[in-house]
């Protein structure tokens, strides 16, 4: 076992601390005589709001209802029966969405491999009543897109066309097109790269030969990443997002207990230049929920400046960020895009500031050009961006 450095969790709301709490204890007994202790003074709405930005509330709720009557409010329990009733027949409804997807895909030699959603929530939790998800992300090859979309029109979903590009940018900045089907209320995300980029990743091919197959119960093959390329994402995505929901953090600390071929996961995580990343993801779940750090991760763990990078990341949890809703404050905003850069390493930093290089569809909105003379942009982009910052400086 790896002796952990304390984090410090001194502005994390009490609630928060609770929570925590709850998702390191399985035995029911300790727990009760514990959090007697724990749970006075707590507002139990700031609870509940905390249980649902995280995404937690179907995994508390399983832990609180073995909990002794008279500790928890009558309402609270209620209100987390009825969210966990309500998101079990979400997940069954994207269950057979997924499956229904994988077959026409399959019917169409097109190869899917599910990211997160039913499969990773039977993968990691034995149970897809525990874990929460708003939709199906699914990776396909690049090439396969034109006819992906044909096969979604005819299921009756509509692209949300919110990519602007330029000079085909989209192929490597984005990473993912969203799609909605307005009767059944479901949306999909159809991958072609695990992350946005400029960022180093392993290839749809090389996925698909590591690929497992879902054990969940379903009429056709469905598969997910393997164990050590789900890892990798899990923890790149979690960091991409500043880990400002713990239900990322707390996939994490299931994979931990799984088996996993840590020396495997140790050079995917090093060919890629995300080992940093894997050494925050192993920091927090390490203090936050209590995960057993073997010697294994060791190596993982020797990143320069991990622990810092987990420190960097419980700003998130002091002051419950939500980047997924706009506008978003603007310190949180100039602190999430340092905190972004901090992630990367050297060469990853500069691919980065070589990309923005590269012209951004605001150029073109700033000086509309003919199509044809949109390579002009590479050399105006520098006195674009500079008259667009000296626009924005007088406004203000």
């Amino acid at each position: 076992m790896i002796k952990q450095s304390d984090l410090n969790l001194a502005n994390v709301p009490k609630e928060l601390t609770v929570i925590l709490e709850l998702l390191k204890n399985t035995n029911r007994e300790c727990m009760t005589k514990k959090f007697s202790e724990l749970f006075a003074g707590v507002d139990w709405n700031l609870f509940l709001k905390l249980a649902h930005h995280h995404r937690l509330f179907p995994v508390l709720y399983s832990k609180l209802k073995g909990i002794g009557e008279g500790l928890i409010p009558p309402f609270v329990m209620q209100k987390l029966a009825n969210d966990y009733k309500r998101n079990t027949i979400n997940m069954l409804q994207l269950s057979a969405e997924m499956e229904q997807v994988s077959k026409v895909f399959a019917e169409d030699k097109i190869r899917v491999l599910f990211l997160k959603g039913p499969v990773i929530a039977h993968d990691l939790y034995g149970d897809i009543s525990l874990r929460t998800s708003s939709d199906l992300d699914f990776l396909i090859p690049i090439k396969d897109l034109s006819k992906a979309e044909d096969i979604l029109r005819k299921l009756g979903y509509e692209k949300d066309d919110y990519i602007k590009s330029v000079l085909n940018d989209w192929k490597w900045r984005h990473h993912h097109v969203a799609y909605f089907h307005p009767e059944k209320r479901i949306k999909l995300e159809i991958h072609w790269r695990l992350n946005p980029g400029p960022s180093f990743e392993p290839r749809f091919d090389e996925l698909w030969k590591r690929k497992r197959k879902s054990h969940l119960l379903t009429h056709s093959s469905v598969y997910l990443l393997g164990k050590e390329d789900l890892f990798l994402f899990l923890a790149s995505h979690g960091a991409r997002h500043g880990w400002s929901r713990l239900r990322w953090l707390l996939d994490v600390h299931m994979m931990i207990e799984k088996d996993m071929d840590w020396k495997k996961v140790y050079n995917l995580l090093r060919k890629y230049h995300f080992q940093h990343i894997g050494a925050q993801a192993l920091h927090l779940a390490a203090k936050l929920l209590n995960s057993n750090i073997s010697e294994e991760m060791k190596p993982i763990l020797d990143s320069k400046h991990s622990f810092q990078l987990a420190q960097d990341a419980i700003f998130y949890l002091e002051h419950m960020v939500n980047l997924h809703t706009e506008p978003i404050p603007e310190d949180v905003s100039r602190y999430h895009l340092r905190h972004i850069v901090s992630l990367m390493s050297v060469r990853q930093k500069v691919l980065f500031y070589l990309s923005m290089l590269h012209p951004y569809f605001e150029d073109t909105e700033t000086l509309p050009l003919p199509k044809q003379l949109h390579f002009l942009y590479f050399p105006l982009r520098p006195f674009l961006w500079i008259w667009r910052r000296t626009r924005k400086h007088a406004l203000s």
